[in-house]
């Protein structure tokens, strides 16, 4: 069938009769009744009953008609969409960063982003790895920034850059570094596992022989940050998470040694899902505020970049 001879179909059936259907589409009224005649042999049924005052139609032409109309106004709205310039900006992208990277980067990022795409719909969701990980494998968000994350066959990982852990204390602690195997004497505030620091941690423990002396297990790290201030307990995480707090005095990072633990950073997404152009948008922008903070900017003490 024709997309002709169907809209044909519909104008003379809308219009009542041959004559005025020609009228409307300006066209001859034998070439509307060959199209209508070869729609009819098409489909080896009649679709329209002439009479003296226009023509009517048959069942087969009544059920044709309701499928004509539909295709004909795909057909418009797929050639609206196609020449709307700005069609394609209105699209929507979730993505998921953590409490750390969030708050660091994240508002110029946005910022960046909605210059960008400044009618695409974004949504930010904030989690630890391991909501980050559920989220992705859910279709709840499309890309995320990750902290250690094991390899699975689920993901694609672009290795961003690592960062030293380290333990974080009470003020007045010294700030010397202190060796892992001196860590069980403290009490320690740490995520619960699967939390990707926790495991870290753990693998650490086990390859070193060590037993922690794991007090409480707070999911928070804010909580956390406030809990080892008030001398409740020590932790042990990124030396970044900690940066602002340390400069204020809040709290004493020391550097783990023998071995230094150190946490990587990754963008991780579906494999083999093909990233929409928002997120590759994301991506490139996220890579970019990155890389300025770790090879020049102020993650440069203490960070090593490991992308490209």
């Amino acid at each position: 069938m024709d997309i002709r001879e169907l809209r044909s179909f519909v104008t003379v059936v809308h219009a009542g009769s041959i004559s005025r259907a020609a009228q409307e589409l300006h066209i001859a009224q034998p070439a509307i009744s060959r199209q209508i005649a070869k729609l009819e042999e098409e489909l080896k049924t009649p679709l329209l009953v002439r009479h003296g005052r226009g023509v009517a139609l048959t069942p087969a032409g009544g059920r044709l008609l309701e499928r004509a109309e539909m295709m004909l106004q795909y057909l418009g709205d797929t050639v609206a969409h196609v020449h709307d310039e700005q069609a394609h900006q209105r699209e929507h992208l979730s993505i998921g960063l953590t409490p750390a990277i969030g708050q660091i980067i994240g508002p110029t990022l946005i910022r960046r982003f909605r210059k960008t795409w400044p009618l695409a719909q974004l949504h930010a969701r904030e989690g630890l790895s391991t909501s980050l990980q559920s989220w992705l494998l859910d279709g709840q968000i499309e890309v995320a920034i990750v902290y250690n994350q094991p390899l699975m066959e689920a993901f694609d990982l672009c290795p961003l850059f690592s960062e030293p852990m380290v333990l974080i204390a009470p003020p007045g602690e010294p700030e010397r570094p202190i060796r892992f195997a001196d860590i069980v004497d403290r009490p320690l505030i740490l995520p619960a596992l699967p939390h990707s620091n926790r495991r870290l941690i753990e693998q650490a423990a086990v390859q070193n022989g060590v037993r922690l002396n794991v007090v409480l297990e707070v999911d928070s790290a804010a909580l956390t940050r406030q809990l080892v201030h008030d001398g409740v307990g020590y932790s042990i995480t990124a030396q970044l998470a900690v940066r602002d707090f340390m400069k204020a005095g809040r709290l004493v990072a020391r550097p783990i040694e023998r071995p230094s633990l150190r946490s990587s950073v990754a963008i991780a997404t579906l494999h083999n899902v093909r990233s929409s152009r928002l997120a590759q948008t994301w991506n490139e922008l996220m890579v970019e505020e990155l890389r300025k903070l770790v090879l020049h900017g102020a993650w440069s003490d203490a960070a090593d970049w490991l992308g490209n």
